[in-house]
């Protein structure tokens, strides 16, 4: 299956450097490039591509109520995949909260750039290490958790809360199933189940609530590590 991509930042060099290195690989369409996020948000209601790389700073909306605006009103399967080179301290709650999948710096490496579209697509979680620890530190500020947030978790079977534990630990389907003692395909189906039922998109927003809800704690363990 081919993935659609948009392509989303206000310079129109590095946007087309963006949109030339995935141009190469023949499993990815670009169909869309804008440089606003009010450019942004029209590109994604014409063609509805299953990813968009989003800049955060842009003239007009930045990114992240670009991101917001999408994600609230889209009527089909979309990820959003957050490039910035800015220090991310301040917004990487911010964009993972919007609803973004992905947040990684725009150093990543060009040969590393359509495999992380392919993770994205794939409904994958996709957070450098960087980001990470940074997305911990800050939950790891928080209050007391939302009783509504709680309440929400006790949607979910004890085995899938272990299975969501885990997904916010970073392990994948194949370490949780070893973990576990389970089949891949069971861990699989019990991430569906989860996202069904706590009304989530993919495993990054799995990651976040895992955290908001208390589940897993902050500074205990460090996703991927």
């Amino acid at each position: 299956m081919t993935i659609s991509v948009a392509v989303v930042d206000d310079q129109a060099l590095v946007r087309g450097g963006f949109a030339m290195i995935l141009r190469v690989h023949q499993d990815i369409e670009v169909v869309a490039e804008a440089g606003t996020g009010l450019e942004a948000v029209e590109a994604a209601r014409r063609h509805r591509p299953d990813v968009i790389l989003m800049d955060i700073r842009m003239p007009e909306m930045d990114g992240l109520e670009a991101t917001s605006r999408i994600l609230a009103e889209a009527d089909w399967d979309v990820r959003v995949l957050i490039l910035t080179t800015f220090d991310p301290d301040e917004y990487v709650y911010r964009a993972l909260r919007a609803g973004a999948s992905a947040f990684v710096l725009k150093d990543i490496p060009p040969e590393q750039l359509a495999d992380a579209v392919r993770t994205v697509a794939d409904g994958g979680a996709l957070l450098a290490p960087s980001i990470t620890r940074r997305l911990i530190g800050r939950f790891s500020e928080r209050p007391a958790v939302n009783a509504a947030i709680a309440a929400r978790l006790e949607r979910l079977t004890e085995r899938e809360r272990e299975v969501a534990a885990a997904v916010a630990r970073g392990a994948s389907n194949s370490e949780i199933a070893g973990d576990l003692r389970i089949g891949a395909a069971t861990v699989k189906s019990h991430v569906s189940s989860i996202l069904v039922k706590l009304g989530l998109r993919d495993r990054t927003q799995v990651v976040i609530f895992a955290y908001e809800s208390g589940l897993v704690e902050a500074g205990v363990h460090d996703i991927g590590h």
